[in-house]
């Protein structure tokens, strides 16, 4: 008999993102599944997917997801098999689907045949990722772990609280969160805000013109609430840029569980921390002398494990910023001398 494996949940992300051609890539917040203390998703080849637990499915959808991984019902696909990761962006099985069995063995639940499948029939001979499972739960810890969320109800898909006029930046950056799939609300009366509409806030940004007195009195309302949103002090001066900050500040998956570990730039270079194998996307941002911003690519590729140094462009000068994303990380920062 194999050896058993622990199962667990951790918040993740597949960060959003606005393209050049004006075309976005949706943001998703799940629960990514943790098998003997790793993520699972970071173990299938820099695969672009969510797990069937995403914060934006609603309780009943939500609930009949969990309910099928606890195997209370028919399997969604033939074979015994379960949507482990799908598309971001639709969902669908012809886009590809990372899938797997599930199935009871006994008094224990076990995960096996993982494949990448695109067609009713899954082809384990060509698509299968060898070396991935099988995975073999303790059926109490198992059912506890998700049954744990029929209690909780959602998997807690948070937003952001723009304070500041409602006119000019804030306004673009509200509807550029919203196209890909982040709340944003914009006022300038949030420390009057009831303790429970405050506690749906991940993260606030304050224009630069919102004095330091309507600061600290946002501070302490959410502080008040018991809020952990991360608060953004300093907001970048474009759309893009901001979208980035927002998305850094939403992430709540450990740190132990990110792919991108660190990032910092000066004297001419990037350097980017990577915790797992995975593709990086490396976008500078400068203002020209009529303080337009220009997004400069640094870097696509994939980096392994470890620290890794980018010549940046002569373009990159101190004050410019730089952002870095894989499919589920982003960080940005700014540019030293």
């Amino acid at each position: 008999m194999a050896a058993y494996a622990t199962f667990g949940l951790a918040p993740a992300t597949r960060a959003g993102a606005l393209l050049a051609d004006g075309a976005y890539e949706v943001h998703r917040e799940f629960l990514d599944f943790v098998v003997d203390g790793r993520p699972l998703l970071g173990r299938l080849a820099d695969v672009d997917g969510v797990s069937p637990l995403a914060a934006d499915l609603g309780p009943t959808v939500f609930t009949s997801q969990v309910r099928a991984l606890l195997l209370e019902g028919l399997p969604p696909l033939p074979g015994g098999r379960h949507v482990i990761y799908a598309c971001p962006e639709c969902e669908g099985l012809e886009c590809g689907v990372v899938t797997a069995v599930i199935e009871r063995d006994g008094a224990d639940v076990v995960w096996r045949d993982f494949v990448w499948q695109t067609a009713p029939a899954p082809d384990p001979a060509r698509d299968g990722y060898r070396g991935v499972g099988p995975f073999r739960f303790r059926s109490a810890e198992y059912r506890a772990v998700l049954e744990r969320l029929l209690a909780d109800g959602t998997c807690g898909a948070r937003r952001v609280l723009l304070v500041g006029p409602r006119v000019s930046l804030f306004g673009r950056l509200a509807a550029a969160l919203r196209s890909i799939g982040i709340g944003a609300e914009i006022t300038r009366d949030a420390a009057g805000a009831h303790a429970e509409e405050i506690r749906t806030y991940g993260a606030v940004a304050f224009e630069r013109d919102v004095g330091e007195g309507e600061r600290s009195a946002v501070r302490a309302a959410f502080a008040a609430a018991g809020s952990d949103a991360v608060f953004i002090e300093a907001p970048a001066p474009a759309v893009p840029l901001l979208v980035a900050q927002v998305e850094q500040a939403l992430q709540r998956a450990p740190h132990a569980l990110r792919r991108l570990t660190g990032l910092t730039a000066g004297a001419g270079r990037v350097h980017v921390g990577v915790a797992a194998a995975c593709r990086v996307r490396l976008t500078g941002y400068r203002q020209d002398r009529f303080r337009r911003t220009r997004a400069v690519e640094v870097f696509e590729g994939r980096l392994e494990p470890g620290e890794h140094t980018v010549p940046l462009d002569a373009g990159l000068r101190a004050g410019a910023f730089l952002v870095a994303r894989t499919t589920r990380d982003v960080l940005v920062t700014r540019l030293t001398s």
